[in-house]
């Protein structure tokens, strides 16, 4: 198990998020985060701010 800095897997999660919806054209944008959220073990913090991130996008 490697250690990440913190908010590296924000970053990921951005990245995943952002290429999900280039290349799926996903619409449901609270079910991606909540995806991504489980997937790169986000807090809810940082899920809050990945929703606004997108949203705003």
């Amino acid at each position: 198990m490697t250690v990440q800095p913190k908010g590296e897997d924000l970053r990921k999660a951005v990245k995943w998020v952002s290429e999900k919806r280039k290349h799926e054209h996903v619409k449901d944008l609270k079910k991606l985060v909540a995806d991504a959220s489980l997937k790169f073990n986000l807090s809810p913090k940082d899920a809050e701010f990945l929703s606004r991130f997108i949203s705003h996008r």
